[in-house]
């Protein structure tokens, strides 16, 4: 029995010799977060062009009296950028991190 217990404290002991690891990223993770990067000027820059091109469209059928679809479009790219600014924000709080 007391040789039971003697190992037991040796693994013991061994086991509090072992350092908590500190984490590093994995390999090209500096590449993938400069492309998510270049993803998100992207998104900004083609809903600032939406938003535009859709505001011209409304001025055009206004003057002209067609009908007026734009206003669809305003809407569906301002909701298409909340969605994309604030998915950053919506995976950091299911993530649990930041």
């Amino acid at each position: 029995m007391s040789i039971i217990l003697m190992s037991i404290g040796d693994a013991c002991a061994t086991l509090a010799q072992i350092q908590n690891p500190s984490p590093q990223a994995p390999p090209l993770s500096d590449k993938v977060l400069q492309l998510v990067r270049y993803l998100t000027w992207f998104a900004v820059l083609s809903g600032i062009v939406s938003i535009i091109y859709a505001g011209g469209r409304f001025a055009w059928e206004k003057w002209t009296g067609g009908a007026l679809e734009s206003p669809k479009m305003v809407a569906g790219a301002m909701i298409g950028g909340v969605v994309a600014t604030s998915a950053g924000t919506i995976m950091n709080s299911i993530l649990g991190t930041g």
